[in-house]
């Protein structure tokens, strides 16, 4: 018996740091310019990628502009074409508003679709996914495009052919998936790097406080009141 998931996990942060530090800086200063400019930030991850997605939405030590979209069906239909825009049209979208998607194959209709739609209004898009599987992964969608080429930063989580990344002696496939791990690291980072960016600009940065201090919970439902028209929809 050993630590194998924690092994596998420091082996993907070296990756990580190894690949993608350009890349995370790149996003941070998007995000920075946009909730500069008075946008927010508006995340989505259909089935699990949505532990990403709530990763920088409305969390201690996030960005209080910061908005989840939800999918209803919990990502029952992610596979199915024609769905996403029902969704977008109902999302109240600035035009200084950033969002981040998160696929690992970035090859199902819904999140393609939600990446054209936010393309064709002109915003920033910030993409995490398994760049690699996705480059030799075909689209299911009828475009034939792929989430990642929608994006003006791609965070490549570096998973692999689906996700799970542990062999366990008698089965004839892996198990334990690492993209959430990875994800996480990949935008907790980018967050610290764009309020990193606000302060060096003289601009303080609008971070939730945890409402289990003292003090905490006062402060958010302050700065939440600024951002209540945006940040409180669909």
């Amino acid at each position: 018996m050993g630590l194998e998931f924690f092994n596998k996990s420091k082996k993907i942060m070296e990756q990580l740091e190894a690949a993608e530090q350009e890349h995370i800086h790149e996003a941070a200063l998007l995000v920075s310019d946009s909730i500069r400019k008075g946008g927010i930030l508006q995340a989505f991850g259909s089935g699990h990628s949505y532990a990403g997605a709530i990763e920088v939405c409305g969390r201690a030590g996030g960005l209080i502009p910061s908005k989840l979209i939800r999918d209803k069906a919990e990502g029952m239909y992610e596979s199915v074409e024609g769905n996403a825009p029902f969704l977008m049209r109902q999302v109240n979208i600035g035009e200084n508003d950033i969002f981040v998607l998160i696929s690992n194959s970035g090859r199902n209709p819904f999140a393609i679709e939600m990446a054209d739609y936010i393309k064709k209004k002109g915003n920033k898009l910030i993409v995490v996914t398994a760049l690699e599987v996705s480059k030799s992964s075909t689209s299911r969608h009828s475009s034939g495009k792929l989430l990642y080429e929608f994006a003006d930063v791609v965070l490549d989580n570096h998973s692999t052919f689906g996700d799970a990344a542990l062999e366990v002696e008698g089965l004839d496939y892996k198990v334990c998936g690492t993209s959430s791990l990875s994800t996480c690291l990949l935008l907790q980072q980018m967050i610290y790097e764009a309020v990193q960016d606000m302060m060096s600009k003289g601009y303080e940065p609008p971070v939730y406080k945890s409402a289990n201090i003292d003090g905490g919970r006062e402060f958010n439902n302050t700065l939440e009141q600024k951002y209540a028209d945006r940040i409180w929809h669909i």
